[in-house]
């Protein structure tokens, strides 16, 4: 009972290790969309200045006030793309 604890416990430790630098990485991916939204904006609103837009330019500064949720502890889990995939480590097989 005691081993299973330990192991258990180990588990647990990595499993919130690895949470912890999902995190890290949903934080700094949110903060790189909300700048490229920022220059999106930007640039939007220059375009527009300069009467360049054309036709789609009032959907185009729609699409760019969208302002995606930023991720919380309740998030849904990143997927390897949306983490940027690279650098992912393979889940580890649990042994039994």
């Amino acid at each position: 009972m005691e081993r299973l604890n330990t192991k258990l416990y180990l588990q647990n430790c990595y499993i919130m290790k690895e949470n912890e630098r999902l995190r890290k990485a949903a934080l700094l991916l949110n903060q790189e969309n909300q700048a490229l939204l920022s220059e999106l904006k930007h640039r939007l609103a220059k375009s527009a200045a300069g009467g360049g837009g054309g036709g789609g330019s009032n959907s185009n500064v729609a699409a760019a006030n969208r302002v995606s949720p930023k991720p919380g502890v309740d998030a849904a889990p990143l997927s390897s793309h949306q983490a940027g995939g690279k650098g992912m480590p393979a889940t580890k097989p649990k042994h039994k």
